[in-house]
């Protein structure tokens, strides 16, 4: 089958009903993307499918054929990172770090969609789950990458 993943038409041999997760990790070894709960729960197999956040371990392949897939490996590059990966540095949202993949998917396509979210916003598009509980650096690093102050007040630029 073919897919289209990350800019990159690519031919995969695979079941069509495998999950999105395993084909990344396991035929074609992106993994970036990674394994946490496999019932949708958790969030850390999140990738974008069509600029939406999903939840690859319960995605079949079948369901994202013809579709465009981006994974964390094409957010950024280390020359040019996006703006969520210089945020989450510049708020040291990791620590152990094994959620951070899907949270800037999901954060990724969050402003994608809406580029100066709310509280409201982020609370209702960043459903994953972090073990470490960094969900306010989350926040503050989200509208860093938007451009706002964490009090939700665009930035000024500097002169």
């Amino acid at each position: 089958m073919e897919l289209q993943i990350n800019g990159q038409l690519i031919q995969a041999d695979a079941d069509a009903g495998m999950p999105l997760l395993w084909l990344l990790r396991d035929v074609l070894n992106m993994t970036g993307t990674k394994f946490g709960c496999g019932v949708a729960a958790c969030g850390a197999c999140t990738v974008r499918v069509d600029g939406q956040a999903v939840r690859s371990c319960v995605v079949p392949v079948s369901a994202v054929l013809g579709k465009r897939i981006q994974t964390i490996e094409a957010l950024g590059t280390p020359d040019k990172p996006h703006a969520l990966q210089l945020a989450w540095i510049a708020e040291q949202v990791p620590q152990c770090g094994y959620c951070q993949s899907g949270m800037l998917m999901a954060a990724a396509a969050l402003l994608d969609k809406t580029p100066k979210p709310t509280d409201a916003d982020i609370d209702a598009a960043m459903t994953n789950i972090c073990r470490c509980g960094t969900y306010q650096r989350i926040r503050v690093a989200i509208k860093r990458a938007a451009g706002m102050a964490p009090g939700g007040a665009v930035k000024k630029a500097k002169a």
